[in-house]
């Protein structure tokens, strides 16, 4: 992929060597992230969701519990491969190997979920990205977006400039902001209703 220093092939081998190779299954790290990032959704269900480099399917087979309809991409044929086997007893999961932004599906989404993705992308590409995001969200819809903030090898932004290129956006508002010293995790909207305004409460 043009816009990664790393080419699919690269995290193809990756999966070859090691199914699960950042720990997401028995890391505490990545186990709890994974929970804040489905506690911070704003509605309970969804119609559908898409969550673009989905790695293993870990983060996807809680996404699939809250999405009438899910689909998941990744840069990876293997990584593809194992999120499909993660989710064999999901019937509302589709799959498919994608380079995003350059490939980004032509459909609408009340969720997106990013995740670990932008900050192996340029600054350019991160940008289409949004807007591509922004303009398939349905007007009711979610964006989120959470990324590790320790620097690592291939690293190409930091995960607040990758957030900032997001909240620049002038159709999305932030709804939520979950900062720690390791992630940063945010969620926005276009109609920019909290949980209790949605449930008119507020």
């Amino acid at each position: 992929m043009s816009n990664m220093p790393f080419p699919a092939a690269y995290f193809d081998d990756l999966y070859r060597q090691d199914d699960d190779p950042w720990d997401y299954r028995e890391s505490w790290y990545e186990r709890r992230k994974r929970q804040l990032t489905v506690a911070a959704l704003p509605r309970e269900c969804y119609r559908a969701g898409f969550e673009p480099a989905c790695s293993n399917g870990e983060l996807s087979a809680l996404l699939a519990q809250r999405c009438d309809r899910l689909h998941v991409c990744d840069i990876s044929e293997h990584a593809v491969h194992l999120a499909r086997e993660r989710l064999a007893d999901r019937h509302n999961v589709t799959f498919e190997q994608r380079a995003i932004p350059e490939q980004w599906p032509d459909a609408s989404f009340d969720l997106i979920v990013i995740g670990e993705l932008c900050y192996y992308l340029s600054r350019e590409a991160t940008a289409e990205l949004a807007q591509r995001a922004c303009a398939s969200l349905t007007q009711d819809g979610t964006l989120v977006a959470c990324h590790w903030r320790h620097p690592f090898e291939g690293k190409l932004q930091t995960a607040d400039d990758v957030h900032a290129t997001f909240d620049a956006l002038p159709a999305l508002n932030r709804i939520v902001q979950h900062a720690e010293h390791d992630l940063l995790l945010d969620v926005w909207s276009k109609d920019g209703q909290s949980v209790a305004q949605c449930e008119g409460l507020a």
